[in-house]
């Protein structure tokens, strides 16, 4: 006689506050842990390796989907971003996450909604928010609401977007939330493309010279770490990225901490941060040296 399997748990979706008040209560009356995910949907697979990780650190997982609107200036992609709400719930439901917040723009940012923030520190560094000076206020605003909102004891996000773990990093220390931020390694397909919902704009030339931006910083890295001079490495990182048919918007090499400009060779920890565009997309990467 077979044993039947036991049904996966379904997530359950919520879209009120008071409702996420109630489950969090629930968790917390338990004494669960509870680890939060922040996404704007569109899922693949660097997505799921956060929430893999945070199912390693905490009992609950919470993963949020929302499509920020306050993140995209007037000339971008808000209406054309990818919204796969039925296949992102079937993944996470196979993953057996606990909980999807996934509030509507009118429930985050009502008519009445007057606040901001507005975060200096990494935020300020020209390199994304020279490109995009709204993104990180919009960013701030809502990641602020959704460690509010949740109450995680953690909160996951890849060291994809850099500039954006430090800055949420410095926001949660500054405003002494109680949440840890916790990095997670970029997820690349094996030709070295770091992972991102934007790649599915790509068409197939494009998609072929892509992994361009990679092997660029990951030369230039390996250059540093030999004892070659950092403009140089960095010279021939940009020549390599523009002679693979993209168009650069910066390759810098920063202090990985504070993501300021370098004071001397010696000792500073490292990060190579590059930005470029593809047609209509525009790919970021970075890599340790």
């Amino acid at each position: 006689m077979k044993t039947s399997k036991r049904a996966k748990r379904r997530p359950r979706v919520i879209g009120t506050p008071s409702a996420l008040r109630r489950a969090i209560a629930n968790f917390r009356s338990r004494g669960r842990t509870i680890a939060l995910v922040p996404t704007m949907g569109a899922l693949h697979e660097g997505h799921f390796s956060l929430v893999r990780r945070a199912q390693s650190r905490a009992d609950c997982v919470v993963v949020s989907i929302f499509v920020n609107p306050t993140q995209f200036a007037p000339h971008e992609d808000l209406n054309n971003y990818p919204r796969t709400f039925a296949a992102d719930f079937a993944a996470l439901a196979e993953r057996q996450v606990a909980l999807i917040w996934a509030p509507s723009v009118a429930t985050m940012y009502p008519d009445d909604f007057a606040m901001r923030v507005v975060p200096g520190g990494p935020a300020t560094v020209g390199l994304e928010d020279a490109s995009r000076p709204h993104f990180f206020a919009g960013l701030a605003t809502v990641v602020a609401k959704l460690l509010v909102q949740c109450e995680p004891d953690i909160a996951l996000f890849g060291e994809k977007d850099y500039q954006q773990l430090k800055v949420v990093t410095q926001l949660a220390r500054d405003l002494g939330l109680k949440t840890r931020i916790v990095g997670a390694p970029i997820v690349r397909e094996r030709d070295g493309l770091a992972l991102s919902s934007r790649n599915r704009y790509l068409g197939p030339a494009e998609r072929q010279a892509a992994p361009m931006l990679y092997r660029a910083l990951k030369g230039a890295a390996a250059r540093i770490g030999a004892g070659a001079p950092i403009a140089e490495a960095l010279k021939e990182g940009c020549e390599t990225i523009q002679r693979g048919g993209l168009q650069l918007d910066y390759f810098e090499a920063r202090n990985a901490d504070t993501l300021e400009r370098l004071q001397s060779s010696a000792g500073e920890p490292i990060r190579l941060l590059a930005a470029a565009r593809i047609g209509t997309t525009r790919l970021i990467d970075n890599i340790a040296v």
